[in-house]
């Protein structure tokens, strides 16, 4: 009997008294559990349906207003010349001519002033709407829609001889920054075409506030920054490119989140209205290093040479009077090359002697005019 049963016949246990009448209703419950199941999610899929059915009636009327505004005639654009009367007015429409058209009763007649913006309807040329003022969106861009609230320190001027470490602190500073560090040689914003310069000067800054905090260096602003003189057309585009400097260091934009770091070995040309307050606040003069500081510059450079015991780097620094340090790690250089060429795996002090003796010699023959506007 239980072969030839269907799956909808329920099971009959018939162990017991109440083996019936459990398995019946342990039947039935599970058949009700399964069409809530199933109710519930025909349910679901009524209010999805009914959702979708919201959206696209809404899509239906956006579609249907629009429509509505396209089978609207068109209108003319004209400027109101002069009101005739009560109901009158004198409309240019350019380029037809004048015309006098009536005005449609929703329109405040004390609006239609001399040359405001109106629309008339091409059928009847009756005048039914009033016009914003026209603006060129060039001249809209001029509008300030946010003025900085306070001003900060933004622009540092590093400034001393060639090889004192100016460009050295700049790569110290953005190692051990968490911002964006962005660096430009002024000789790269130096443009052969007209705007070309002042445009590259103005999306630095762009992209300077869209990756905020970041940290503009500008090496060599020398370059860019000289002094401006009468007469002298060919650097016009140099000039160009400093006036756009010159307002985004102190402009209307905000400039919390950006810093300017300069470096030039020749603060003395730069323009005035660069060096002043509120674009450049703070002048780091990097001279050459005294007898301690070269000391240390040679400790440092030759901390990963063979060098000979008894070396006496004081002795050494001694004699470097003046220089820089780059010239003090070129005297490093030069004295492990003096101990390859004689094939000796270690360094001894008269290779640093001969190796001050031919850096300073190059550095005398080498741009004295310099060195003496340094001293």
């Amino acid at each position: 009997m239980s072969a030839l049963a269907g799956p909808l016949c329920p099971p009959v246990a018939m162990n017991g008294a109440e083996g019936p009448s459990s398995g019946l209703r342990h039947y039935y419950e599970q058949k009700i559990d399964g069409l809530q199941r199933v109710i519930n999610e025909k349910s679901q899929d009524k209010r999805r349906l009914e959702a979708q059915r919201n959206e696209l009636n809404a899509k239906v009327r956006e579609l249907r207003d629009e429509l509505q505004v396209l089978l609207e005639p068109g209108s003319y654009v004209g400027e109101v010349v002069k009101v005739m009367g009560r109901n009158k007015v004198l409309v240019k429409v350019n380029p037809e001519g004048k015309y006098v058209v009536d005005v449609a009763k929703n329109i405040d007649l004390s609006q239609c002033t001399v040359n405001t913006r109106v629309a008339l309807l091409n059928d009847s040329y009756r005048l039914h709407k009033i016009l914003p003022t026209k603006i060129d969106p060039l001249v809209s861009l001029m509008k300030v829609e946010k003025v900085p609230e306070s001003t900060y320190e933004m622009g540092v001027l590093l400034y001393g001889p060639p090889g004192t470490g100016k460009t050295l602190l700049a790569r110290a500073v953005a190692h051990h920054t968490d911002c964006t560090f962005i660096r430009v040689s002024g000789g790269e914003l130096v443009q052969k075409y007209i705007g070309e310069g002042s445009r590259m000067v103005r999306e630095l800054f762009v992209m300077a506030r869209e990756h905020a905090p970041s940290i503009i260096f500008m090496d060599e602003i020398d370059s860019i920054g000289s002094q401006r003189t009468e007469g002298e057309h060919g650097d016009s585009e140099v000039q160009r490119t400093m006036m756009e400097l010159l307002n985004q260091l102190d402009g209307f934009e905000s400039t919390q989140n950006i810093k300017v770091i300069m470096c030039t070995n020749r603060i003395d040309i730069l323009d005035d209205a660069l060096l002043r307050p509120g674009r450049i606040d703070r002048k780091i003069e990097f001279p050459n290093p005294n007898v301690d500081a070269r000391t240390e510059i040679l400790k440092i450079h030759s901390r990963k040479m063979n060098l000979m015991r008894g070396i006496d780097m004081r002795k050494i620094a001694q004699e470097m009077n003046g220089s820089s340090g780059a010239e003090v790690k070129a005297v490093c250089t030069e004295a492990g090359m003096f101990a390859l060429r004689e094939r000796r795996m270690f360094v001894t002090q008269e290779d640093f002697e001969m190796a001050v003796a031919k850096v300073m010699k190059k550095d005398a023959e080498k741009n004295m005019s310099l060195r003496k506007l340094w001293k």
